[in-house]
């Protein structure tokens, strides 16, 4: 699965203040949704807090992969943030999370979205990575090493 192509550097931030998990599902909503004529950051949100309340996506070490299959979206997308402070996110180790990478695909695409969510588990599971995202000064840097580690990965 190729990462890459679910992100591009305008659904990526670095640095973001946000005082609770919900406020994190927000802003990565409105960064979801910028594709006219799909759902709203509103539905979108609505499918990634209703996903977590069905059981965390905290994976731990300070990582969550928000994730829902929405009606009416074309394509499996992806959004990015580094916070600029931890937050409560019900993770599985009690940990606050600070990278987040929300992931949406079309209702459909069942097999697509447990592929994808095993590939982004593989990506943050990567201790060195996480700290060279954690590190990065600028949108583009973190883009550049999901790129990075990409092109160096098994089977690219």
């Amino acid at each position: 699965m190729n990462v890459v192509n679910l992100l591009v550097p305008e659904r990526i931030r670095c640095g973001v203040h946000v005082t609770s998990k919900k406020r994190s599902l927000e802003v990565l909503s409105v960064l979801l949704a910028q594709t006219e004529g799909e759902p709203t950051d509103r539905t979108i949100f609505e499918h990634l807090i209703g996903r977590e309340r069905l059981g965390s996506t905290g994976l731990g070490k300070g990582v969550a992969l928000p994730h829902a299959r929405v009606d009416g979206i074309k394509e499996t997308r992806g959004a990015l943030i580094r916070l600029g402070q931890p937050v409560d996110f019900d993770a599985i180790d009690k940990q606050p999370v600070d990278l987040l990478f929300a992931l949406i695909v079309p209702k459909h695409f069942t097999d697509e979205h447990l592929r994808v969510l095993a590939a982004l588990a593989e990506l943050f599971s990567d201790h060195a990575f996480c700290e060279r995202l954690r590190s990065s000064q600028s949108v583009e840097e973190m883009y550049q090493h999901i790129m990075r580690w990409q092109a160096d990965s098994p089977g690219s």
